[in-house]
């Protein structure tokens, strides 16, 4: 099954998960307050408004080069662990599909990989760490699995959301081993991982209703 992702539907999706980051700002504030320093949610607000402003007025004819430009201007506004890793996978992305005005699942399944690849060398973190790669990884093979088993977009996109909640709530239970939450110790066991969170919101805001 080959279905075409426009332009719009691209712009249409950034902009879902920008109000969706927006609506749980306090949720992930509150996660973060219990493993790090408690500003995801206000730093995730600012890329929110710098991306819905970019989606508004940046052109779409070439789509690698407006993901590749939305990563740079959420790097602007999201000096952060987690702002720098949305817009490396931002970037990675929109590097599959440098020049391409419209995209189809194929082009999905690379643009996930290569944002999982991506995060996953930037922030230098494996499975099982604890971070939004436990999340991501299994979401993008999940996607990557149904759209090679000929199901609708719509559906490989809910088996890509059911993977990363798998793969948050997985993780739950463990220690966090990278970045700011490790210094909190165990403290960090039970408490869901902000950056998988995170994940999953976006994720469920891009497919949609």
């Amino acid at each position: 099954m080959n279905e075409i992702i426009s332009s719009s539907s691209v712009i249409s999706a950034m902009q879902r998960a920008c109000t969706a980051l927006q609506s749980q700002s306090e949720y992930l504030t509150s996660l973060d307050q219990a493993v790090g320093d408690g500003d995801l949610g206000i730093t995730l607000s600012k890329i929110a408004v710098a991306l819905l402003d970019y989606a508004t007025t940046a052109p779409v004819d070439d789509l690698g080069k407006f993901l590749a430009n939305a990563g740079m201007a959420a790097n602007r506004v999201g000096s952060s662990t987690m702002g720098t890793l949305l817009a490396t996978a931002l970037m990675r992305a929109g590097k599959e599909v440098k020049g391409q005005s419209e995209l189809n699942q194929a082009n999905l399944v690379a643009m996930l990989t290569a944002a999982s690849m991506g995060m996953q060398e930037r922030g230098k973190a494996s499975l099982g760490d604890k971070t939004v790669i436990d999340a991501l990884h299994p979401a993008a093979e999940a996607f990557a699995a149904a759209v090679s088993s000929g199901v609708s977009l719509k559906e490989a996109g809910l088996k890509m959301v059911a993977a990363a909640e798998v793969g948050r709530d997985a993780v739950t239970s463990l220690r966090s081993r990278i970045g700011r939450a490790a210094w909190v110790g165990d403290r960090t066991i039970g408490q869901v991982d902000p950056g998988c969170a995170t994940l999953v919101i976006i994720l469920k805001a891009i497919v949609g209703p």
